[in-house]
């Protein structure tokens, strides 16, 4: 058995994809042969969090606890060097296909109450590639009798032409950026001149040390919000305010060889700070996409 389970290949005209069932990722998208996406192979444990999905929340929470609904809540802390816990409960939980054709595949995954996150969630997550490039959607359910706090995000790294981010050119819609301590946990904000992170218009990205959360996002007649990494453009719609930018610096397999787009529809450590954060009554559904165009 592979590492992360079932593999799922997608096929449209040139367009090829992998979507794995630990975690529901995607472990490969490829243009005429051409990597669109920085993946990893069939047979390596998914590495530096590389094209999963981040449920039920994005990034960080400090320490590992937080407060809902009058209760304390404590998740295991599983970024010990830094204290916090990390990119939800579902990364290497087995998903099951629920249905598939050859340019798409949805994935479930029912997350059951646990010690420090007391709630039930129903999970979807659909790939599909068509014309415009690869869609993903996600789709979360409170089939629980509580309320329940709630983020997703996920975590594609756009492969680069050249060994090195640093010639590629970067455009970020953003006019703030959350300042992070050394612990990835937000204590304040910015606007993204003040801060020199400034990519609302295309730059290359030179010797800068990316791994921010940027916001107040520029939208498009059609409310999405995109970063172009190259000729690639990665794409968020309206239930995704906030887009961290990762260049992999300090990770042997990243090293600036690629560039993480991770949409994010809370801030890190929202589950303390409430920013973003979605409280999804017993019942209520949560929907989100974002996607990739692979560009020429």
């Amino acid at each position: 058995m592979e590492p992360s389970g079932e593999q799922v290949e997608l096929a449209f005209g040139e367009q090829r994809a992998v979507v794995v069932g630990v975690g529901a990722g995607l472990r490969t998208y490829s243009v005429g042969g051409r990597p669109v996406i920085d993946g990893y192979g069939a047979d390596e444990l998914c590495p530096s969090g590389r094209g999963q999905l981040l449920v039920p929340w994005p990034n960080r929470i400090e320490d590992g606890r937080y407060e809902f609904g009058g209760r304390s809540h404590q998740l295991p802390l599983d970024e010990p060097e830094r204290r916090n816990a990390i990119h939800g409960l579902t990364r290497w939980s087995a998903w099951s296909v629920a249905d598939r054709a050859a340019n798409r595949v949805a994935f479930e995954h029912v997350l059951y109450p646990r010690p420090g996150y007391p709630f039930s969630l129903a999970l979807r997550v659909e790939y599909s590639l068509s014309d415009e490039g690869l869609a993903v959607g996600t789709e979360a359910t409170n089939v629980g009798s509580d309320s329940a706090p709630y983020g997703a995000g996920s975590h594609p790294y756009l492969a680069v032409d050249g060994d090195l981010v640093d010639e590629v050119e970067l455009r970020v819609p953003a006019a703030t950026v959350l300042v992070a301590n050394e612990r990835g946990i937000p204590v304040g904000s910015g606007a993204v001149a003040d801060e020199g992170l400034d990519f609302r218009e295309p730059r290359a990205i030179g010797s800068t040390e990316l791994d921010h959360c940027f916001t107040d996002l520029e939208r498009d007649d059609d409310g999405r919000a995109r970063v172009r990494v190259g000729t690639t453009t990665l794409w968020a719609d309206e239930s995704y305010p906030y887009l961290m930018i990762f260049t992999g610096d300090g990770l042997a397999d990243v090293e600036r060889r690629s560039i993480a787009v991770e949409p994010m529809t809370c801030a890190p450590n929202a589950f303390r700070s409430g920013e973003g954060l979605v409280r999804l009554e017993p019942g209520e559904r949560h929907v989100a996409g974002w996607g990739i165009s692979p560009g020429r």
